[in-house]
Formats: C-alpha cells, structure tokens, sequence
C-alpha cells in the first residue's frame, strides 16, 4: 500500500542523490535524472538523444572506456566503483566513481549507470600520491646519501691506511741516520771535552732516546694497525723477576721517580719478556709523567689461578671519567696533552696484550689513585 508521505518511484529517481543515466549499447543516452543533469550543467534536451556516455569523458576516459571499460562490460556485464573523469557543460573536469550494469531490454542492450561526484576523495587519493612521491624521493635521496658515504668512508680509510704505511716505512727509514748520531754521540764523549760540549752531547744522546721511542712506538703502531697485530716471541720465563730487572732499569731512567716492586708468587708464565716490559715502561712513563713525584709509583707482579697480573699504581690527578673509556684508543692522550710522545703509550700496551690473549684495564679516582692492570693467562 503506498504512503503519500513518500514520492513516487518518478520522483525518487529524478532525485536520487546519484547521477543516473541510461544508454544503448553504443554509449548513446537515452535517459538521465535531474541530478546528473545538475552535476553535468546540462540541460536533459542536450543529453538525451544527442550525446553518448563516452562524450562526457575526458580523452583519458574514452581511451580507458574503449579499452577497458567496454571490453570488460561486455564480458561480466557489469563494472563497479571505476574512478572517470567526466566533464560538464563549462569544461570543468569533475572526478567521479561509477558503476555500470548491462541489462537485456525489450529488442536491445541497454546500460544503465550511476555516478557520484568523488571530489573529496580525489583530492586524498592525490596527497597520498603526493606523499608517495616525496617518500619515494625521500628513499632515493637517503640511498644516495648511503652511497656517498660509504664512497667517502672508503676513501676515508684508503688514506688512513696509506698514512699508517708512510709511517711505517718513513719510520723505518729514520733509524738508519739515528743510529749514526748515536754512534757519533758515542764516539764524541771519548774525546776530551769541556763541561759545555759534555752538555751539549748528554742533551744530544737523550734527544735520539726519546727519538728512537717515538720511532718504536710507531712502528708498533703501524704493525698493530695493518699487520694483524704486534708480533711476540713468547717463551716461558719468570715474569716476576722480568718485572723486577725492568723496574730497576726504569730507576735509573727516571731518578727522581720512587719505584718499588711487590712480588706474589713465584710461577713463570709463557709470554714475550721483552714485550711485557715495554708495556711496563710505558705505563711507569705514564705514572711518571702524572702521578703524584713525592709518592711511590708500584708496581706489583701476582701469580693468579688462571695466570698471571701486572699492576702499576700511582697516587695524584685522577684520569677523567669521560676519557677512560677511550683511554687504550690510538691518539687519546687526556691529561697527557702536554706531555711528550704522540699519544700511543696506552693502546700499544693494549695492542701487546691482546697478542698475549690477555686484556688491560685502567682505574683511577681521587682517593684510590690511578691503577693500571695487565691480565695475561699463563699458557
């Protein structure tokens, strides 16, 4: 029973809140309701009768509508939510979704369409392609930064290591004409000098010294760096009084320093002797340079369970908290800035220890003092 409240079937499709259309087989249109009409700024005299479907398209939708949409019309006879671009009667390009059913009239094909403006969602359809695009521009920039990168790290590390090699053959080279000073110095003190020649030879012979350290400390250096490691002839020896004839030596290289020597134990260890003491005098010139003069520099030799430990101790500034971490890096001199050497005492100790499977560790606060501690198995 109908309800008078409600419009009649004609109403309701003239006023659908779609654009209906109907055509034949060939696109042209047959009929259309007052909303297409309104949405297309067409009267329905233009439309009906005078215009196929594939005129409201843009160039883009007739190609698509000739060789997708009808095509697949033809075959599944029917097509829904399919994105055209439809131009009204000023030219306007209006985004649209459309649905398509083929249906068998009385004696012809007819297709019935329905349309509704799809502005809204263009326009999010088109900041997603927009953001797509800018990612995807992001992405290529960022693989090119990566290749850029790795291209200058290489570079990067091509000329580090042809700068470590320079230094190891330059360094090399230098010992030739070094040992011929040291000689000459030698030579000269046998001759008959006054005090002011002596001097003058003495500050001489302890410039090669000092020298001739810079030059080991870079070749060792060097061989840590590109030659796998610090090379080690280990034997077993008594480390305990290895330690104790190169604390001596040390005493009589820096007298104004107070050296003492603790010992537990009495096992020998399988290590590189000379090795270890070049470690141990690294680490008293350490000490030496910044411990506390009027306190005693220790050093202690221990027989452990699983080897063997050497700790060299002394009192003053502690090491900063910040520069202990990278205290056994190459070129990390913290409160050594003023000090001589080139900044690689710690890590070639560190480099020495790790050719004996070992490890070093370091210490330090303002009450316990500075403590550095070798570890080395015994084996």
């Amino acid at each position: 029973m109908d309800t008078p409240l409600l419009p009649g079937a004609a109403a309701l499709y003239d006023a659908a809140p779609c654009g209906l259309l109907v055509a034949d087989a060939d696109g042209r249109l047959l009929a259309a309701n007052g909303t297409a009409c309104r949405w297309l700024r067409h009267e329905r005299e233009a439309l009906v009768g005078s215009m196929r479907f594939q005129d409201l398209l843009t160039m883009g939708g007739r190609i698509f509508h000739h060789t997708h949409l009808q095509p697949l019309l033809r075959i599944q006879h029917s097509v829904t939510e399919v994105k055209l671009q439809m131009k009204d009667g000023r030219g306007t390009v209006l985004p649209t979704m459309v649905n398509m059913t083929e249906v068998a009239g009385d004696d012809r094909m007819l297709v019935h369409i329905s349309f509704f403006i799809a502005e809204d969602r263009h326009k999010y359809e088109q900041e997603l392609l927009l953001q797509r695009r800018r990612l995807e521009e992001l992405a290529d920039r960022h693989a090119q930064d990566q290749r850029d990168l790795v291209a200058t790290r290489a570079e990067a590390e091509d000329r580090a290591q042809f700068a470590e090699q320079l230094v190891g053959v330059v360094s090399h080279d230098i010992r030739n004409p070094l040992s011929v000073i040291h000689m000459s110095t030698v030579l000269l003190e046998r001759g008959n000098l006054d005090a002011q020649q002596r001097a003058a030879l003495a500050r001489v012979g302890r410039a090669v010294v000092r020298v001739r350290h810079l030059i080991g400390d870079l070749l060792d250096f060097t061989q840590a760096r590109l030659g796998g490691g610090i090379s080690t002839r280990a034997s077993d020896v008594d480390l305990h009084q290895a330690v104790a004839d190169s604390v001596a030596e040390l005493a009589v290289a820096y007298p104004a320093a107070i050296l003492r020597h603790e010992r537990l134990g009495h096992e020998s260890c399988v290590a590189d002797a000379d090795r270890i003491t070049q470690a141990l005098g690294n680490l008293v010139s350490n000490a030496v340079s910044h411990g506390d003069p009027e306190r005693p520099i220790t050093v202690r030799t221990e027989s452990t369970q699983g080897g063997f430990r050497i700790s060299v101790h002394n009192d003053g500034t502690p090491i900063p908290p910040d520069v202990l971490p990278r205290l056994f890096e190459p070129m990390v001199r913290g409160a050594d800035a003023g000090s001589q050497g080139v900044g690689l005492g710690l890590y070639i100790v560190a480099a020495i220890l790790r050719a004996h499977g070992g490890t070093v560790r370091a210490e330090s606060t303002a009450q316990a003092g500075t403590t550095f501690i070798l570890e080395l198995p015994r084996n």
